[in-house]
């Protein structure tokens, strides 16, 4: 059983950064992609960032040049790195992992961006 364990969300300022993390237990090797999806109150979960186990990333348009998701080498462990934080950043972030068959979930952590 794949486990994520998610940390780092808060309260922000607008304009200030947070990281945050996603964690599992050990590598697993059968996972190959892993990425951050976000839901806000009143619309559907969107896509933020992924990040395949070679390093290839992909951004939604809105994060582009604000966030950067990168992993260490272990591939236990995402980051995704929030800058420049707008209020309309301000959702339940999701950490996601995937193998070729299965989809994974962390429990999310609450971003609130607001002054």
């Amino acid at each position: 059983q794949v486990q994520l364990v998610e940390s780092g969300g808060g309260l922000v300022q607008p304009g200030g950064s947070l990281r945050l993390s996603c964690r599992t237990s050990e590598s697993i090797f059968s996972i190959y992609i892993m990425g951050w999806y976000r839901q806000a109150p009143g619309k559907q979960r969107e896509l933020v960032a992924t990040i395949s186990k070679g390093g290839t990333t992909n951004y939604a348009d809105s994060v582009k040049g604000r966030f950067t998701i990168f992993r260490n080498n272990a591939w236990d462990t995402v980051y995704l790195q929030m800058n420049s934080l707008k209020p309309e950043d301000t959702a339940v972030y999701y950490c996601k992992a995937s193998s070729y068959k299965n989809n994974y979930w962390g429990q999310g952590t609450q971003v609130t961006v607001s002054s």
